[in-house]
């Protein structure tokens, strides 16, 4: 089991030479890795955060995110065509920066919605786009981990059995799942049952926290899911994803308008300590403690 930290908690570019002593605390609490916001797609800039984390000795996965000027379901072939584009530079920053695994609902614009659920079109076009993205990850040498998000962010894929379903479709071995427990807090029934269905395509999973702070503090089913992953034998990133008002425009898209934690490195050092104990009770065979609440 790897350990990570994404980044978005603090910063929208971790290339930032002030940037540098949280990455050094990071690495100084235990994460064995982070995970890097590419937006900025110049990838020099990762060039110099790969080294960086190098020297640290810190690993690494990127995130990323698709708008509506660059839909890859849209209607308009142009638009579709530059959302491939803009993903394929993402995945060259990826290798830029020796980021391996891409993890992100980029198959589709983040917060934008027709007004109805996906049609057949969409989802054909959604399919095409990323077996052209997962061509050129291949070459990058990057594993594809799409993120279904809930039904307030996105409207293509919500669910583990539909994410599951697209990736089948792609067919291609760089494209992946991922799973996030703040989105299936909402949207699953059943925990086990998500992610047992998602079992063969599953490489990646996101931490987080119903209200996005402190995980292990709120109301995710974490028992069930800790159970669940151990059952599968799931060994990829545990990865905490969290927000706060660091970023106001992240902020604003991830409706953050109060401050949930003590500090950003509390939350962090907390976090990885739930992570683990979750995690080694599990490994260990020992009594598994009721969940936090």
């Amino acid at each position: 089991m790897k350990y990570g930290m994404n980044l978005l908690l603090w910063t929208d570019d971790a290339s930032r030479d002030d940037f540098a002593p949280v990455l050094e605390r990071l690495k100084r609490m235990g994460y064995d890795g982070v995970e890097v916001p590419v937006f900025n797609l110049d990838p020099k800039r990762y060039e110099i955060l790969g080294r960086r984390l190098d020297d640290l000795g810190l690993e690494r996965t990127a995130v990323t995110v698709r708008t509506a000027e660059d839909c890859p379901i849209s209607a308009d072939p142009a638009v579709r065509a530059l959302g491939v584009a803009r993903t394929t530079q993402v995945l060259e920053c990826c290798q830029a920066g020796g980021m391996r695994l891409l993890a992100g609902p980029y198959y589709a614009a983040l917060g934008r919605f027709s007004g109805a659920g996906p049609t057949a079109e969409e989802w054909r076009h959604g399919v095409e786009s990323m077996r052209l993205i997962a061509a050129q990850a291949a070459r990058c040498q990057v594993t594809l981990a799409l993120e279904p998000l809930n039904r307030f962010e996105i409207y293509l894929i919500n669910s583990a059995a539909d994410g599951a379903r697209f990736v089948r479709e792609v067919n291609h071995p760089n494209c992946r799942l991922m799973y996030d427990t703040f989105h299936a807090h909402i949207e699953e029934k059943s925990i086990r049952s998500a992610l047992q269905g998602c079992r063969s395509e599953l490489v990646h999973v996101h931490i987080s926290e119903n209200d996005r702070s402190t995980p292990g503090r709120g109301q995710v089913h974490w028992a069930e899911t800790f159970d669940a992953l151990h059952e599968l034998r799931y060994d990829g990133w545990l990865t905490i994803e969290a927000f706060g008002l660091a970023l106001p425009s992240l902020a604003a898209a991830t409706r953050i308008w109060r401050r949930m934690f003590v500090s950003e490195e509390t939350l962090a050092a907390e976090g990885l300590a739930f992570m683990r104990s979750q995690w080694e009770s599990r490994c260990q065979g020992r009594p598994q403690a009721a969940q936090a609440r």
